[in-house]
């Protein structure tokens, strides 16, 4: 990677020689890999069941642009605005090539070409744009419409729906033709180009939005309006690392690449179609996970986005109450009650796994989409999301799920939880494993705690089994076994039972988290997944050591490929591709690790730890009931400064916020604009409080 110190940009003279690595460009709607012929939207699959992925979509902008002498390249991605392009500077002109997904205009993809003369010449200047465009897919069978506006517009339909009796969606297409070549004639010294491609699922929206760029490029306002998008979503979060270079370029790409997956924070469609392993961008057929939506989205990607953007993160709640009755069919064909959310979600909530164990065992899934919801009550006090949004349907058809699915044992007086697959999927079949247990436990207890909050009747059941299930613990070892029969050395997979003490925040003694944490370390698949070694890095800066911590999470960067930061799931490059199941593991280690912050019901605790590499972290913009604070983290002090003061969703109150110091019981009022610092120490654990709160808690 050529050298360039503002770690927002990402810069090579070589595109990497796997294509795959490339970088992706996305807006939460379309998703493209630059210089590829396919595309997808969100939303638009293609395939019954277990065959549905992402259908492909043709890209008229899979264009490269050539000079006819020899020139250098350079190809840069800018993560300041979203803007990948690609320089060519030749004796004679330099060509740039600018190429983004519009972050507030989300169904235009944009093409820009500049051209620059060095010298004066009686000739033109003449480049070449070389497509791999076919208005062809074997996903939906496009035919040609009317030019509209001088745009080429192609339209058709997906083949099979999700499910029988489903609805197959519509695409349409309208984009500016490309020609073959640009001239800059011998008077000009430079001329620039605009390209704009639209996609739409209906005729109107089509037309709609490509008039919109038809007017954004008249006025001149169509990157402009592009870059103050992302401009006022980076004021919004930052997090930044003093120290080292590697780590900080990870942090910005992994934010960059996650925010490219959700739609606009102004976005008011209602039509968010979650994110995948490997967002938008890849997931067509047998490809990264098929463009499918797992427990990646609420346990590993949500909680860094939730922490500065309350609004993206309820559209992952809100994506999941619109699959509410697909959830209400799978538990039904499975022979019980509630809701059992799907393994892998497309569109409609039904099970899409192309397996059918892994949908019919691993129902951890329903704890972990309950836990986002939880998460969010927490950290917004938003009940409107609990009401008129109808999370509430969630929770209490989750523990209704519970309720049905558990076994009472009369020998040990205990409910248990058969036949199942945990997070680590070497084993299946298996009985009561401890992640999924635990989440079934805490998912309960949030329906009871919940149903008091909305002043809902909770069946005693609830409350009951939370109680009485099963949770192994092994009394002579002292540490928790992955599930009923598991003994100490087997094989992992991945991050599992290291998580009972983050995400999921069961209490254990400091002994108990060391223990678990050896345990699992030693036997984890070198190879397995790349978000679990952030996990176990989590759990040692609990434990106070940075430096081990510091050792696991460094282990990510391999799965770091070439120069634009894209993730792999495995370290040898193989796996899902542009990970961002990845990026939020390892986001969440510096967000949750380094800081300390923990979000729970009564406050936001903290308790900060860096390790030496690394003097400083900057966190900006975290929202914390409606109030927004910037963080700086050194090695002996933090400084907060409360930014403004907002109403939130649901609740005109706003609250007042103080810093609790646990050691000396010391109270600091937040006043906005005014910077409050005090010492930090290892394991000096503070938190967060607010003065008063809108609802009982």
């Amino acid at each position: 990677m050529s050298c360039n110190l503002d770690p927002y940009i990402f810069t090579t003279d070589t595109l990497p020689s796997d294509l795959r690595f490339l970088p992706p460009l996305a807006n939460g709607l379309l998703g493209w890999k630059v210089f590829n012929n396919i595309m997808h939207m969100g939303g638009v699959y293609n395939g019954e069941a277990g065959h549905c992925h992402r259908a492909d979509v043709p890209c008229p902008l899979a264009v490269k642009i050539e000079t006819e002498d020899p020139a250098q390249h350079s190809y840069t991605l800018d993560t300041h605005t979203g803007i990948f392009s690609h320089d060519l500077r030749s004796s004679t002109v330099t060509a740039s090539q600018s190429l983004y997904s519009h972050r507030f205009y989300p169904n235009i993809l944009v093409m820009e070409v500049l051209l620059e003369r060095h010298v004066t010449s009686e000739e033109p200047v003449i480049v070449n744009l070389v497509s791999s465009f076919t208005p062809q897919s074997k996903d939906i069978q496009f035919e040609c419409s009317p030019d509209y506006k001088g745009g080429r517009h192609i339209q058709g339909q997906t083949s099979t729906a999700e499910f029988p009796g489903g609805s197959c969606p519509t695409v349409h297409l309208i984009w500016t033709p490309v020609p073959s070549t640009l001239m800059l004639p011998p008077e000009q010294t430079k001329a620039r180009w605009g390209f704009i491609l639209v996609v739409a699922n209906s005729l109107e929206a089509a037309r709609s939005s490509y008039d919109e760029g038809l007017n954004l490029m008249a006025t001149g306002n169509l990157r402009p309006s592009h870059e103050k998008a992302w401009k006022e979503l980076w004021l919004q979060s930052k997090v930044e690392v003093t120290g080292s270079q590697t780590l900080c370029k990870a942090v910005i790409g992994c934010m960059f690449y996650l925010l490219s997956a959700f739609p606009s924070i102004h976005d008011t469609s209602s039509c968010f179609g979650g994110v995948s392993p490997g967002g938008l961008s890849n997931g067509g057929d047998g490809q990264d996970y098929w463009g499918h939506v797992f427990w990646d989205q609420d346990v590993w990607m949500y909680p860094g986005i939730a922490l500065f953007y309350p609004k993206l993160a309820r559209s992952v709640l809100e994506y999941r109450v619109r699959t509410i009755d697909g959830a209400k069919d799978n538990a039904q064909k499975q022979g019980y009650k509630g809701l059992k959310f799907p393994w892998e979600s497309a569109v409609s909530g039904r099970e899409v796994c192309p397996e059918d164990i892994y949908g019919q065992q691993e129902i951890h899934i329903n704890g972990d989409v309950t836990l986002a919801f939880q998460h969010y009550l927490y950290l917004t006090e938003d009940l409107s999301m609990f009401t008129e949004g109808k999370g509430s349907e969630v929770i209490f058809g989750v523990a209704d799920y519970w309720v049905s699915r558990v076994m009472w044992n009369p020998d040990d007086q205990k409910y248990h939880l058969i036949g199942v697959m945990p997070p680590d999927e070497y084993y299946y079949n298996v009985n009561d494993s401890v992640y999924t247990n635990t989440v079934a436990k805490l998912s309960l207890q949030f329906a009871v705690e919940l149903a008091d909050l909305l002043q809902h009747p909770a069946p005693k059941e609830w409350q009951e089994v939370a109680k009485r299930i099963n949770i192994p613990f092994d009394q002579e070892l002292q540490y928790h076994p992955e599930f009923d029969g598991y003994s100490k050395g087997q094989p992992v997979k991945q991050a599992d039972t290291v998580m009972l003490g983050y995400p999921l925040g069961v209490l254990m003694s400091p002994e108990v988290r060391r223990n678990d944490l050896e345990a699992y370390e030693p036997v984890t698949d070198p190879n397995g997944p790349a978000m679990t070694w952030g996990m176990f890095a989590i759990g040692w800066l609990e434990l106070g050591e940075a430096e081990k911590a510091q050792t696991l999470l460094e282990k990510c960067f391999k799965n770091i490929q070439g120069p634009f930061q894209v993730w792999s799931e495995s370290s040898d490059g193989s796996g899902a591709v542009n990970f961002l199941t990845g990026m939020g593991g390892f986001l969440q280690a510096v967000l949750f690790g380094y800081t300390g912050f923990r979000v729970k019901k009564e406050c936001l605790a903290f308790s900060p730890l860096l390790p030496d590499e690394n003097c400083e972290l900057c966190v900006r913009g975290i929202n914390y009931l409606g109030n927004q604070m910037d963080w700086l983290i050194r090695k002996d002090d933090i400084c907060i400064i409360l930014r403004e003061q907002t109403s939130r969703a649901g609740n005109t109150h706003s609250h007042k916020l103080q810093v609790v110091l646990k050691a000396s019981g010391a109270k600091i009022p937040l006043t906005p604009g005014q910077p409050v610092t005090f010492p930090g120490e290892a394991g000096y654990v503070c938190k967060m409080d607010p003065l008063s709160s809108c609802w009982p808690l």
